[in-house]
């Protein structure tokens, strides 16, 4: 055998050799993949509600609903209604999650809130506040302060990463003394991007980019907006439910991706509803007890564009597991 031909065995050999080899799968897979299921087939869903309203006929979009930690067996939204032409900020409660009981309204020209249970007592609340598109963070020390619209601590976020336009918060963690968030900033007043800031005592504020969360996106052909997300620690790893849009101004487009903190990468989630609508913003997720049982509450936004018959507007339903 000439050497060539020794060199040419050994080279087959160990190109063999490396396609045999199989990659162990980051341990994170398995349950993202769980979890994009419970999220994805909204028609196995032990409850839905398409076109989500009040009981006095508001349209909950983009809605943020929680446990009430002061009444058992009670949830909390909140949630924007255009009324006029002008958004404002709505607070809602329920005992089993498809019908809602109006309690006020919170906010005037104002959108896209979130929140959270304030983890020294209290609910802390952002939401998107014009003129000047900007966040506004408030404080209510109980629920009793909250229904009555009464506020403890308010502030007005500067922007920092965009002239334009930042909003669409969500709430990583949160106590009356600090804040930390997730948010869009209006990329050269042309495409949202994605941001994360805290505020320190309603007093000093700070941000920064997440070029991580754009360019997760991005890999997918992503060339609009990447807008709301909302963040969760499903058996021990992290995730976050993030919106974005194929193409740029087209509602029709949009698309709710999971990224996985562990690895740096998204997946775009096949959602199946009931009558085949195919484009889906704003996404929450919470993990609640209903009927004495844990389950995955998630809502969705239906854009009119690529909407099946009766589910354009705001989509809300959990699935016990």
């Amino acid at each position: 055998m000439s050497l060539f031909q020794i060199f040419l065995v050994l080279f087959v050999s160990i190109l063999y050799g490396l396609s045999s080899v199989h990659t162990t799968p980051p341990p994170s897979d398995a349950p993202r993949q769980e979890l994009s299921r419970y999220i994805a087939n909204v028609k196995q869903a032990d409850r839905r509600l398409y076109s989500a309203k009040d009981h006095v006929g508001h349209t909950m979009d983009c809605v943020k609903i929680i446990p009430n930690s002061e009444i058992f067996n009670e949830f909390i939204a909140v949630y924007h209604t255009y009324i006029n032409g002008i958004p404002k900020v709505n607070l809602a409660t329920s005992t089993d999650l498809m019908t809602w009981t109006w309690i006020r309204e919170l906010a005037s020209q104002a959108s896209q809130p979130a929140i959270s249970i304030s983890s020294d007592g209290g609910f802390i609340l952002i939401w998107e506040q014009e003129p000047r598109n900007h966040l506004k963070f408030v404080y209510f020390k109980t629920w009793s302060d909250l229904q009555q619209g009464i506020i403890a601590k308010s502030y007005d976020a500067l922007r920092t990463l965009s002239v334009c336009a930042e909003g669409t918060p969500n709430i990583y963690r949160a106590n009356s003394t600090y804040i930390e968030i997730g948010y869009h900033y209006y990329w050269n007043c042309d495409v949202d991007r994605q941001a994360r800031g805290t505020l320190i005592n309603f007093k000093k504020w700070q941000s920064t980019k997440q070029q991580n969360l754009d360019n997760a996106l991005l890999h997918w052909g992503v060339k609009g907006n990447i807008g709301d997300r909302d963040a969760v620690t499903y058996d021990g790893y992290d995730f976050t439910l993030i919106e974005g849009q194929y193409a740029k101004k087209d509602f029709g487009t949009w698309r709710t991706f999971i990224y996985d903190y562990q690895t740096g990468n998204a997946d775009q989630l096949n959602i199946e509803t009931d009558g085949g609508s195919q484009a889906f913003a704003n996404p929450t997720i919470t993990f609640i007890t209903i009927d004495g049982q844990r389950a995955i509450l998630v809502t969705l936004f239906v854009p009119s564009e690529n909407s099946a018959p009766g589910e354009a507007g705001e989509l809300i339903y959990y699935k016990k597991y």
